[in-house]
C-alpha cells in the first residue's frame, strides 16, 4: 500500500512558519518612489543628449562649402568657398589650407569675407605653400575677426 501524498499547502505553509521564526518578518517593500525616480532621470537623459546633438549637429551661425580649388604651381594653390552667415552684416574670418598629397598642411590663408547684403557669398582666394599642394580645405571661419584683418 501506498502512504498518501503530504499536503502541499500546508508543507509549504510549515516551511514559511518555521523560516519566519529563525529569521524574522519584513514587511514588503513598496519600490514605486525608485520607479519614479528612474523614470525622471531617463528623461531628463534623454533632454540632454537632445540638447547636446543639436549644438554640436544643429544649424551653425556661419556654414562653409569648398566649390573648388585649382593647383596654379608648385608654390600656389586657388580655393574657392562659399560663406553662409545668418548676419551678412558682420565680417568673417576664414582659414583656408593647401593640402599634400598625404593630407600635411603645406599652406594657409586667413581670408576676410566682408559684411554684405547677402547672406550667401562666394570667395576667391590663393594660398601659398611650402611645397606642391595636391588640395585645397576649409579649416574654419569664425566672427572673431583679428584687428590686423579688418577693413577702415
Amino acid at each position: 500500500m501506498t502512504e498518501p501524498a503530504p499536503d502541499t499547502a500546508a508543507t509549504t505553509a510549515a516551511a514559511a512558519a518555521r523560516h519566519a521564526e529563525r529569521y524574522g518578518t519584513k514587511p514588503p517593500v513598496r519600490r514605486r518612489w525608485l520607479m519614479v525616480v528612474l523614470g525622471v532621470g531617463v528623461v531628463v537623459a534623454g533632454f540632454a543628449v537632445a540638447y547636446l546633438g543639436f549644438q554640436k549637429y544643429g544649424p551653425k551661425a556661419i556654414e562653409t562649402e569648398q566649390l573648388g580649388y585649382v593647383v596654379v604651381d608648385d608654390s600656389t594653390l586657388e580655393v574657392r568657398i562659399k560663406v553662409t552667415r545668418e548676419n551678412p552684416r558682420q565680417p568673417v574670418v576664414c582659414f583656408v589650407r593647401a593640402m599634400s598629397r598625404d593630407s600635411a598642411e603645406v599652406g594657409r590663408r586667413e581670408v576676410l569675407v566682408p559684411a554684405s547684403e547677402h547672406t550667401s557669398v562666394q570667395v576667391r582666394t590663393t594660398v601659398e605653400s611650402s611645397t606642391r599642394p595636391s588640395a585645397g580645405d576649409i579649416y574654419g571661419c569664425s566672427e572673431d575677426v583679428p584687428g590686423y584683418l579688418r577693413q577702415p
